[in-house]
């Protein structure tokens, strides 16, 4: 995974952790340091920065048609959600905070999720998310990706994440499958 390689042409690029937008330029060379969720954290000459799916092309990377399914266990998710909620969290199981290698709920990141519909019957879900650090500039990327997530399901209308600062988050929150993937226990 960390091999050196170059990129195939410009793109818009996000600043890790700053959040700021930045072009990487045709040639740059770049280290892959992280591959999950869809997006790609390279280490760059620049610091940091996490380049969408859609750009995977620049990296040399087909970009995968059929993602593989997120498997829906974790001891974060509530044991009593309906479907369609369920669907959400396991949308949200393919969100990376780009310097971790473990997805947002597993991080504990996601304190509320529900779905609800309106008098017309459109449903829409409503997920209350933190970070692991208050001032991280990622924060807005990284609700954004979880949007989009969300909105990938097919009976979802609407979809609202909102970036929340209590309670703090603290590493207690991660889960044991979170735990386990950082060498935690």
């Amino acid at each position: 995974m960390h091999s050196s390689l170059e990129l195939k042409r410009e793109i818009e690029a996000v600043q890790i952790p700053s959040g700021e937008s930045i072009k990487l330029p045709l040639g740059l060379k770049v280290i892959i340091t992280q591959s999950l969720g869809g997006t790609y954290t390279v280490a760059t000459d620049f610091g940091l920065a996490r380049i969408s799916a859609q750009d995977a092309d620049a990296l040399g990377i087909e970009p995968e048609a059929n993602k593989k399914e997120q498997d829906s266990s974790s001891s974060n998710i509530p044991e009593d959600v309906g479907d369609l909620e369920g669907q959400v969290w396991n949308q949200l199981k393919n969100v990376y905070d780009p310097e971790i290698p473990v997805n947002i709920v597993d991080l504990g990141l996601v304190y509320d999720c529900k779905v609800e519909q309106d008098a017309e019957g459109k449903n829409k879900a409503l997920v209350k998310m933190t970070l692991t650090a208050p001032g991280c500039g990622m924060g807005p990327t990284i609700a954004a990706d979880a949007q989009s997530r969300i909105m990938t399901i097919e009976e979802m209308d609407d979809a609202a994440v909102e970036l929340v600062w209590e309670p703090a988050w603290n590493q207690g929150m991660i889960s044991i499958e979170g735990k386990m993937k950082l060498g935690m226990i």
